[in-house]
């Protein structure tokens, strides 16, 4: 008695029909080795990517012109032997490949080394400051990726409409305002009072001091006020130009025809079919987004006092604070490489096609 196959079987062929491989070489199998590679590769390239960012911080801030130790002691009488010592104590006095080396070694330990002006740690001052960036670039982040995902769907949705026609210009105009400049326009307009217009929101600062509860999370949100507005008003301009031309680049798609002609509703055709394939490069640009949360805006928490990286990095480059610097630098690419690294992680999973 014969015994029946149990693998199952595909469409047949003269010779009777062709059992479907489903062992480890199938097809299944094949798609998980596909993706591991994928992985892997991204993964090669993340780490070059920050072996590259430390090469970077280590040179790129050497080339500044100015004398740390000559700034640090500026106005006081230092003789010749004093600033030779402070070298020696700082490590500048040691060849610039000694310099790298030691740099390197400590850098992948998480040792970034010591601030030359605060004399403390720079990790640890990195962390004293990140929750003000956080709190500040996060919330705006939240807001400007929300707003511009969803005007930049409708604005393509609705291409060459009115409400199109205003959403792109707005957009056009805000994405090429430069952060600074219209943080400045804002406190001159809302903090100092221009006209008919009082000064409602402070110039500056993250609280006024003194309050606790409920008044100090409200005199922090009057502080967030005007630097979230400047960097939602430049983000969402950015989302909303990129969704809208990816979602644009899928409008005239044949799925989408075949989508309509089954009966399907108009909103749905763009929720469930449209907008999912339209993401992927806007994916990259939130989650690009979410490693500016770490880096913060240099320029804006500058402008605004904002007491996180980024106005600390403006203070290590007056210097420059070598150790101080080059651990900011670190943290703000490496940040977005993690992010990078994250979103194309995620493609395959918003697109098979990807990593296949």
């Amino acid at each position: 008695m014969s015994t029946a196959s149990t693998a199952p079987l595909a469409e047949g062929t003269a010779d009777g029909p062709v059992p479907v491989k489903t062992g480890p070489s199938g097809p299944r199998a094949r798609s998980a080795r596909a993706y591991l590679l994928y992985v892997a590769g991204k993964l090669g390239g993340a780490a070059v990517s920050l072996f590259a960012v430390l090469v970077t911080s280590f040179f790129l801030f050497r080339i500044i012109p100015g004398d740390p130790v000559r700034t640090m002691t500026h106005g006081r009488q230092v003789s010749a032997e004093q600033l030779a010592s402070l070298r020696r104590q700082f490590g500048l006095d040691l060849p610039v490949w000694q310099q790298f080396t030691e740099y390197c070694a400590k850098a992948l330990t998480g040792d970034l080394g010591i601030s030359y002006q605060f004399h403390a740690p720079v990790g640890v001052l990195i962390a004293e400051k990140l929750p003000a960036t956080l709190l500040l670039t996060g919330v705006a982040v939240v807001i400007y990726s929300v707003l511009g995902l969803w005007l930049g769907t409708r604005s393509a949705w609705h291409h060459g409409r009115l409400g199109d026609k205003v959403n792109t210009g707005v957009a056009l105009t805000l994405w090429s305002v430069p952060s600074f400049w219209l943080g400045l326009l804002l406190i001159i307009t809302f903090s100092v009072g221009i006209g008919p217009i009082p000064g409602m929101f402070p110039t500056g600062g993250m609280e006024t001091g003194g309050e606790t509860g409920f008044a100090y999370v409200a005199d922090v949100a009057h502080h967030m006020a005007l630097p979230v507005v400047t960097l939602v008003a430049v983000g969402y301009a950015q989302t909303l130009l990129v969704m809208r031309a990816s979602l644009l680049d899928e409008m005239g798609s044949d799925y989408l025809t075949t989508a309509r002609a089954k009966g399907l509703r108009d909103d749905l055709v763009r929720r469930h079919h449209a907008v999912p394939n339209a993401l992927l490069p806007t994916v990259t640009m939130v989650f690009i987004n979410l490693g500016h949360v770490a880096a913060g805006s240099i320029l804006v928490e500058t402008v605004f006092s904002w007491p996180g990286l980024g106005g600390l990095f403006y203070q290590a480059l007056s210097v420059p604070d070598l150790p101080l610097v080059q651990g900011l630098f670190v943290v703000f690419a490496g940040a977005m490489i993690v992010m990078n690294l994250l979103a194309d992680l995620l493609y395959p999973l918003l697109d098979p096609r990807v990593g296949r």
